[in-house]
């Protein structure tokens, strides 16, 4: 059918009022009257997408007259607990409705995707076959699965959300590793920002071949900050192919891409303490920004909140052990490991965290990590009291600063966006 039901502009704002009638549009247009409805929105950190606040109104709309479960759509992250449920989706959903995904053991395999696509895919760099796996949650019968969440740039697949969530977000660690491998390969600046990537083909190759008979509408959204600094929601779309997200994409390039006329010698990019717990979603701050960073440049990552490196803590281990070294590094350790080999999405992981040599990465911790665990990884330490006071993010605006007549560039959030700088981004 397509598109169900939209709402989008660069300068729009889309009320509360105005969703859930785009809601219940989306509802109506489906054509199921009731029955069994699975929620699959991302979670806690995903805050900023407002799929919390969707998954609540959902809720509340539709109590009465369905049958609703909720599966987060973890990926490899950790199980929520009460906090972050509330802090997500508020405290009016019962906690029995949430169910948890486990990305290792509860998915089933639904086929494969042949070695000679994933040949085609990397440009003869990769020759495996991709195992098609989704929780078994999806196949219990609902009458409707809606897949909410945000259409933003992202260093895997270009644009996050869509199919991705299924493949992904619900999916196996086969398909996680090796699909995060294969855009590690084709190398995430060619990738951000871009609706079509050889890792968004795996996914909806995944989707299209083995889900393509269940009940699945997406709800996917675009944000940005407002004129005041505030999360305003620029885009609503909803429906049951691909035209949804290609629109959704289309509105997240004018309004997630910060395009810079020069590089920034010195980025400075605050990570919140409640959504950055881990360089495995606090190094957003790395490969959101290295298409924008000079040459010999620096990135000075202040992250209050860090406590960990992988949310995983198999991923955690890797990390630990091999670091964030850069893509020959890596492919060396991946090529000489058994243990890297079978953790291809924690490979990828190290080579998007990597600056590649190409400028320095200071991380400045809370008291939740070491100076030698940071450098243990391959980062600079900062020490984050110091840091804090030259660079106070209450007096910071997002973009170019003087601070003691140095210029930095500041991000008050790394998730919302992708820098670059614009004559290497747009090719005349």
């Amino acid at each position: 059918m397509g598109i169900f039901a939209q709402k989008s502009g660069v300068d729009v704002s889309v009320t509360d009022a105005e969703l859930t009638s785009l809601i219940r549009t989306t509802v109506e247009k489906s054509g199921k009257k009731g029955g069994r409805m699975l929620l699959l929105p991302p979670d806690h950190t995903r805050l900023n997408s407002y799929a919390g606040r969707i998954t609540e109104m959902i809720y509340l709309a539709y109590k009465d007259s369905w049958k609703i479960d909720i599966m987060p759509a973890l990926g490899t992250h950790a199980p929520m607990g009460e906090k972050e449920l509330s802090l997500m989706f508020g405290n009016k959903i019962p906690r029995e409705l949430f169910k948890v995904h486990d990305w290792r053991n509860d998915v089933v395999t639904l086929g494969t995707a042949p070695s000679e696509f994933i040949r085609e895919l990397s440009k003869g760099k990769l020759d495996y076959e991709v195992k098609i796996q989704a929780n078994k949650i999806l196949f219990d019968g609902y009458d409707l699965i809606l897949s909410i969440g945000q259409v933003v740039p992202h260093e895997v697949v270009g644009m996050a959300n869509y199919t991705k969530n299924l493949m992904v977000g619900v999916g196996g660690s086969d398909i996680i590793n090796k699909s995060h491998f294969l855009g590690a390969v084709a190398g995430c600046e060619n990738l951000m920002g871009r609706a079509d990537s050889p890792v968004r083909r795996l996914f909806n190759y995944g989707v299209d071949t083995f889900l393509k008979d269940l009940p699945i509408v997406y709800m996917l959204t675009v944000m940005s900050k407002d004129e005041n600094g505030k999360m305003a929601m620029r885009g609503f779309f909803s429906g049951d192919d691909v035209s949804v997200f290609n629109a959704a994409a289309e509105l997240s390039v004018r309004t997630n891409l910060v395009l810079l006329e020069k590089a920034p010698k010195k980025v400075v990019v605050y990570l919140d303490p409640e959504e950055f717990k881990s360089t495995w979603l606090g190094n957003k701050a790395v490969y959101r920004t290295r298409m924008a960073i000079a040459d010999d440049g620096e990135l000075i990552i202040l992250a209050p909140g860090l406590k960990e490196f992988g949310e995983d803590k198999g991923n955690d281990k890797v990390i630990r052990k091999y670091g964030y070294k850069g893509t020959p590094n890596t492919l060396k350790a991946v090529a000489e490991n058994e243990e890297l080999k079978g953790s291809l999405g924690a490979a990828a992981h190290l080579i998007h965290g990597s600056s590649e040599g190409r400028f320095r990465i200071i991380y400045c911790p809370g008291p939740g990590m070491t100076e030698e665990e940071i450098r243990s990884v391959g980062y600079e330490y900062g020490n984050l009291d110091e840091m804090m006071k030259k660079y106070d993010v209450a007096h910071l605006k997002d973009g170019f600063n003087t601070v003691n007549g140095e210029e930095i560039y500041f991000i008050s959030n790394p998730a919302l966006g992708l820098w670059a700088l614009r004559k290497n981004f747009i090719k005349d």
